[in-house]
């Protein structure tokens, strides 16, 4: 599981490529990040690249996911109440268990 030190910085520096259009900061590349029962509440990942990530029971209620990239993701058991996933790829993702 990736530690939260590691995930506050990888959020961090995505709100500022965010806020910057891409000018500053960095993508957030969570590409197969173990975020397993992670409290991801109200994050800021839109765009955000979370291909294969293991998310199972994680709190993403309010968070931002709009055009993130969340194929092949393991949601089972995930909070996604009041989540943003417009624009998302969730091809092959597994939402078994997910509470919307």
């Amino acid at each position: 599981m990736i530690d939260k030190d590691k995930l506050d910085e990888v959020l961090e520096q995505h709100k500022l490529w965010l806020d910057t259009e891409g000018k500053k900061g960095k993508r957030a590349n969570l590409r197969y990040a173990d975020l397993s029962d992670a409290d991801l509440e109200d994050a800021n990942l839109g765009g955000a690249n979370l291909k294969g990530a293991d998310l199972i029971n994680a709190n993403l209620s309010g968070a931002n996911l709009r055009y993130a990239d969340l194929s092949d993701a393991d949601f089972r058991g995930a909070d996604l109440e009041g989540a943003n996933l417009w624009g998302a790829d969730l091809e092959d993702a597994n939402l078994g268990g997910v509470k919307f």
